[in-house]
């Protein structure tokens, strides 16, 4: 019989294995009829906020929602520069715009591919010389783990700079011994289908240890509600999460550990296959990774992707484009006037297939494909 077809994310064995539970979990929402921040919404509030320490979590409705709500508890605005990374997914830079500020470019590091905290000075200047107000930072967690809030934040902290942390990657992974969630003041994240804690829509969660700030985030996900829908004290939005995707969250995240696990396994083995033969990705001692992919570097990008695909291996490339080269985004400030490692790993990232159900037997299809790529191309 010939192998089966690989995936590079697989939601349909997970479906399998947790299907009862979920439909019970749907079954009891569609019984009790509360479809909008019913009982199930605090319930996976809470799981969520022990799971990684925080003292709130605010679910919404979508990754991009959390980072908007977030900067609109912050009050960014017209007359505001908040950087960003060149290279990571628009919703980044979008939600910015959106709020009439102004998002600045800055570099990533060519090892984890995240924020570099080495060019947030220059990116304050430019804010200045540009006759903006510096207010914050997105750091986005690129490709599953966190990126270095350490250094990030204290040179944020000389700058007078908020830190919002774009975990739509990362949820679950870890910076010594600290979950993500509590690694900066206020932390977004995604539940896409395809994130390693997802659900079966859009989804999405805040976390903080401010009180106020976690108040601030309930109201404007509501309308800007106050003590009840009717009192409306700030601009807000509807940005709530759906009771059956709170219901789904709560029996993914049961088993959620497990999943971190296995991809831990397969990136292990991965890397000791490969890392003689492309660039494999760097995770800094005291720091996890909840591989939301696998990204390889690689010169002949396209020519090895090509090989792979004629051989039944999927892969992605995350991202094609550096943003600052996008066309809705090549009028915002750029430090430094160009982004050199951002536009390098434009051309060379490829991810392959990633999740906690990928066989061994499929794993040696994926290395051994990649092997005869590289050595072809």
């Amino acid at each position: 019989m010939p192998p089966g077809r690989i995936m590079l994310a697989d939601l349909q064995s997970q479906r399998t294995r947790i299907r009862d539970n979920v439909d019970r979990a749907i079954e009891r929402v569609l019984d009790h009829g509360q479809f909008i921040m019913g009982p199930e919404v605090g319930d996976l509030e809470g799981r969520l906020a022990a799971f990684c320490g925080a003292r709130h979590a605010i679910t919404c409705s979508s990754g991009t929602d959390a980072l908007l709500i977030a900067m609109m508890a912050k009050g960014v605005g017209r007359g505001h520069a908040v950087l960003c990374p060149g290279f990571t997914y628009p919703a980044t830079p979008e939600t910015v715009a959106l709020l009439g500020a102004t998002p600045v470019f800055i570099d990533v590091r060519g090892d984890t591919c995240n924020l570099d905290a080495g060019g947030i000075t220059a990116g304050v200047a430019l804010a200045r010389r540009e006759g903006l107000r510096p207010a914050g930072i997105i750091a986005v967690d690129l490709f599953g783990q966190p990126a270095d809030y350490g250094a990030i934040g204290e040179i944020a902290r000389e700058h007078g700079l908020w830190v919002l942390a774009d975990a739509a990657q990362s949820f679950g992974a870890t910076c010594c011994g600290t979950r993500v969630g509590t690694l900066a003041e206020v932390t977004a994240t995604s539940f896409f289908p395809a994130k390693p804690l997802g659900c079966y829509g859009d989804g999405g969660a805040l976390f903080t240890n401010d009180d106020a700030l976690a108040d601030a985030m309930r109201s404007i996900r509501a309308h800007g509600k106050g003590d009840d829908k009717y009192d409306i004290v700030r601009l807000g939005m509807n940005g709530r999460l759906d009771t059956i995707q709170a219901a789904i969250l709560i029996e993914k995240l049961a088993i959620f550990p497990e999943e971190v696990e296995a991809r831990e396994a397969v990136a292990r083995r991965y890397t000791r296959a490969l890392r003689n033969h492309v660039n494999t990705p760097t995770v800094p001692a005291g720091t996890t990774s909840v591989w939301a992919q696998y990204t390889v570097t690689i010169a002949n990008r396209d020519g090895v992707a090509a090989q792979l695909a004629a051989a039944g291996v999927p892969t992605a490339v995350h991202y094609p484009r550096p943003l600052h080269h996008q066309t809705a985004y090549r009028h915002y400030p750029v430090a430094g006037g160009s982004l050199p490692v951002a536009e390098a790993l434009a051309a060379r990232v490829l991810s392959l297939p990633m999740h906690a159900y990928l066989s061994e037997a499929d794993q040696d299809r994926v290395i051994n494909a990649l092997l005869a790529a590289v050595r072809l191309v």
